[in-house]
């Protein structure tokens, strides 16, 4: 079992997964629309980060309840994937120019 920082756990967590603390208090899954509470009184809305969270271990996995197909996991990573490599093209194309301007 591996735990994680809040800000490790953020990078690491995949679609469909859940994560939770190590008293399972706080519980998390990844959706298309964000993070969202799986528990508590604020249980279907998306986590807002807050100073308390990052002071939790983590543990991601796996579950009946959020399992999604692994074909809708990869075609919304490669998603994910090309929207950052279209940031940092640009990113990289707007700072050649900026070069090449000086």
């Amino acid at each position: 079992m591996q735990w994680y920082t809040f800000g490790q756990m953020i990078a690491m967590i995949r679609l469909g997964q859940k994560a939770s603390t190590i008293d399972e208090v706080r519980i998390i899954r990844r959706t298309t629309k964000g993070i969202i509470w799986v528990n508590g009184r604020q249980q279907g809305q998306c986590i807002a980060i807050q100073d308390y969270l990052f002071t939790d271990l983590w543990r991601i996995y796996d579950d009946e309840d959020s399992v999604i197909s692994l074909s809708e996991r990869q075609q919304y990573e490669q998603q994910e994937y090309h929207m950052l490599e279209n940031q940092y093209m640009e990113w990289w194309a707007e700072r050649k120019q900026q070069k090449d301007q000086s």
